[in-house]
């Protein structure tokens, strides 16, 4: 099958990780530290304001292997647009991005998800709980950290995160750092930096899986167990093929896995530092 025979090429990618007790247990701002030196230094890496970045993903949908344009504007520490093309699809691009707490997408949320998301911000009763709004919000705001956190090994205030040392890592490429990483809304996963070149080579983390498409609407029929949540299964992202960028070292290649299944695969063609963005583009919905 054309999807599998693709995914060869990642095979090497998938090496066996475990961890390993260290009796000498290094300090986690040391290890980011010495990561942030190696991708650039202090000075570089602060000085980044904004980034645009353009490239390719290539996502696993059923057997198909469906091939996805985009661009990521993004103005630090709170303000992300990605814009997805389809150039094999009939199908119009979407935006989705944040700015600050509030969402930008395009088609715009269903208009009850929009009404939920009024309420929780004053205009009558909140629901209980987040609103899909919120969530969505939440969601992407976890895709920005994980790819900041490739590119950076920072915190942003946007979304801000803790680290902590968690263990030392056997792999066939050398002895890793993990550490454990938290933030907002149960936001947790681990990320692991290569000693030998300090480089971030991989964040894992827990969640469900995706849900499976359903064949019915509706309710269970009286007497029929509601279905149970799916147990977490744990996904991985690989950042490889760090090149260059304006006297920095950022990934050009990042490889989705989920329980041990590679599902996504993106290339970055260019990243343009500090160009200045249309304020538009991170229009919020209304």
């Amino acid at each position: 099958m054309r999807v599998l025979g693709y995914f060869v090429f990642f095979a090497a990618f998938a090496v066996p990780f475990s961890l390993t007790a260290d009796t000498q247990v290094p300090d986690a701002a040391q290890v980011l530290a010495a990561a942030r030196q190696a991708m650039g230094g202090e000075k570089k890496l602060a000085g980044v304001q904004s980034f645009v970045a353009t490239g390719r993903t290539r996502q696993v949908r059923g057997n198909n292997l469906v091939p996805i344009v985009f661009e990521i504007s993004c103005e630090l520490p709170d303000k992300y647009v990605r814009i997805d093309e389809f150039p094999a699809q009939d199908q119009d691009p979407t935006t989705s991005g944040f700015n600050g707490n509030n969402l930008i997408q395009v088609p715009p949320p269903s208009p009850a998800a929009q009404a939920s998301a009024s309420q929780a911000r004053g205009g009558g009763p909140p629901a209980a709980g987040p609103s899909p709004v919120q969530r969505r919000v939440v969601t992407l705001q976890q895709d920005f950290a994980r790819l900041t956190l490739g590119m950076f090994v920072a915190s942003f205030p946007g979304y801000p995160l803790t680290f902590k040392y968690a263990a030392e890592g056997d792999a066939p490429e050398g002895k890793a750092d993990v550490i454990d990483v938290a933030g907002p809304a149960n936001f947790n996963a681990q990320l692991v930096v290569q000693r030998s070149t300090h480089l971030p080579v991989m964040l894992i983390w827990h969640q469900a899986p995706p849900a499976a498409p359903q064949r019915g609407r509706g309710q269970p029929s009286p007497g029929q167990p509601s279905p149970s949540p799916a147990a977490p299964v744990e996904y991985r992202i690989y950042y490889g093929d760090f090149r260059d960028v304006d006297g920095m070292k950022f990934p050009f290649r990042l490889r989705r896995a989920i329980a041990g299944e590679t599902v996504e695969e993106t290339t970055f063609d260019k990243f343009r530092i500090n160009p200045k963005i249309d304020a538009k583009t991170f229009e919020a919905v209304k």
